[in-house]
């Protein structure tokens, strides 16, 4: 008797261990444009229903499509973003299917001619890197977005098509992914490549990044591949990785109890975690795809593309591996450092205002990042800005003021605006290196703590962490910290 996909969470490790997951993503980016990809339309998120709409995205008769001309310049640089042959001559498709939110009955797609082909995006993963395959990028409008949520009469469904018509490049993996995590780093890396190339705000939550997966199981050493589900409302990172988990055990769980995967479509149900049969899986034919009579075949010319090339920004391998060479932070540090180009244009104006790299990466990580995530703030809107971190930095490299005292002086910075030296200045916050202060003060520390200066006499080195922290204590944090360990020593010896 086969087994039911419910029982699938029960299979032995051993039985998972036997099988290999085959995993590709078709990942729907909507290009960052003003304006629609074949009309003059707003795409702006949040309009009114049915606003942000005109005779051409609604496909009424006797209207004609025209290319946008800056969502095919960041098609290219996306595909040039993720190693991919730009062609030359590429052509737009039909691709005919009925659908309350899809009002001319088909959608302008990219069919056996595509914009781009032949890519690749590296990820890492398990301190490991990994090439995952791009099949292709293609060009294709939006369909529009039928609700079924908020509305008062629940048994009806309304059609808002504001969305109908906004650029989409879908980006295709070869079919390279092998784990859920994988798949998860895959998203993570190709985001960031979007963000970087101005490409894609890639909103998950406004849909502006949308991916469907394809998943397969075979015995591991199998040389041919499994029969393929797809895996359709992934509107999260996380819920991709859990249905990706979830449908690789069933198809497990199916097999082991003697039955047979069948080809579908299903979608992901997060409050009951699992996947739900939606319809069985369409083919090519199934669309009667045909050349697109009302466009123009593209053209992207070597001269064109080269622009688009050199004008594009350093990419995230590029910087990251320039910082480690150029600032001697590590590998570790410039990840985090070029997470974003804003936290990455923020770090290096740091340095050149006047921090050294190591110590401007410690800030940024240690103290700046963490206050930004505490109180839900980007880089962008950083109440410090770069010079008056490096500053701060400055102080403590020069042995004004003590780290100690620099994270003071730096959540004081963060929630006034105020300056590094006039806060040191107005608090007399600056470092005391007059040695006889600190002895005066290490002389008062250890005649209060005659029970840990006989330990420390009798061996227990540990007792002068005490000591230092008590004489610290003692100069609010300000004495310079390697003459309160000379003093010390002399003291207690």
């Amino acid at each position: 008797m086969a087994k039911t996909a419910s029982e699938a969470a029960a299979l032995a490790p051993e039985i998972l261990a036997k099988y290999e997951p085959v995993i590709g993503l078709e990942v729907h980016v909507q290009l960052l444009t003003r304006t629609k990809i074949f009309c003059g339309c707003s795409t702006r998120f949040g309009a009114p229903p049915n606003s942000n709409v005109c005779p051409v995205c609604l496909g009424l008769p006797g209207t004609l499509p025209v290319m946008n001309k800056r969502a095919l310049e960041m098609a290219v640089r996306a595909s040039l973003a993720l190693h991919c042959t730009v062609h030359e001559h590429s052509r737009f498709a039909r691709k005919n299917y009925f659908y309350p939110d899809l009002p001319k009955g088909y959608q302008i797609s990219m069919y056996e001619m595509p914009l781009a082909t032949g890519g690749w995006l590296e990820i890492e993963h398990e301190g490991a890197r990994k090439r995952i395959g791009i099949t292709r990028l293609h060009l294709e409008d939006d369909a529009a977005k039928a609700l079924h949520e908020g509305i008062a009469a629940a048994d009806k469904t309304y059609v808002d098509y504001n969305r109908g018509g906004t650029p989409l490049a879908e980006i295709v993996s070869e079919p390279d992914i092998r784990t859920p995590a994988e798949a998860y780093a895959y998203l993570t890396t190709l985001k960031q490549l979007m963000h970087y190339t101005d490409t894609s705000d890639c909103n998950m939550e406004e849909g502006s990044l949308r991916c469907d997966a394809n998943v397969s199981v075979r015995l591991r050493g199998a040389a041919q591949f499994g029969t393929k589900v797809e895996v359709k409302n992934l509107n999260s990172f996380r819920y991709l990785q859990k249905a990706l988990e979830h449908e690789i055990e069933r198809h497990i769980a199916v097999i082991e109890g003697g039955g047979t995967i069948v080809q579908e479509t299903r979608l992901w149900n997060q409050a009951e975690g699992r996947t739900i049969s939606m319809r069985s899986k369409e083919k090519a034919h199934d669309y009667r795809y045909f050349p697109e009579p009302d466009l123009l075949p593209l053209h992207v010319s070597a001269e064109w593309r080269e622009a688009i090339h050199a004008a594009m920004p350093e990419l995230p391998d590029a910087k990251r591996a320039r910082f480690v060479a150029q600032y001697g932070v590590t590998p570790y540090d410039a990840g985090v450092l070029a997470e974003t180009r804003a936290r990455a244009a923020y770090f290096e104006e740091v340095v050149r205002a006047g921090a050294p790299g190591k110590s401007a990466a410690n800030w940024m990580q240690t103290e700046l990042l963490r206050r930004l995530n505490d109180s839900g703030k980007e880089i962008e809107a950083s109440p410090l800005a770069p010079a008056a971190l490096a500053e701060l930095i400055q102080l403590v490299e020069a042995g004004q003021i003590t780290a100690a005292v620099g994270k003071k002086v730096f959540a004081t910075m963060f929630e006034s605006g105020r300056s590094a030296k006039e806060i040191v200045a107005s608090e007399g916050l600056a470092q005391i290196s007059d040695t006889g202060a600190i002895e005066q003060a290490a002389r008062e520390v250890i005649e209060k703590n005659p029970e840990n200066v006989a330990k420390y006499k009798a061996g227990n080195e540990g007792v002068f962490k005490f000591f230092v922290g008590q004489v610290m204590r003692a100069t609010r944090g300000q004495a310079n910290p390697q003459i309160i360990n000379d003093v010390l020593k002399r003291l207690l010896s």
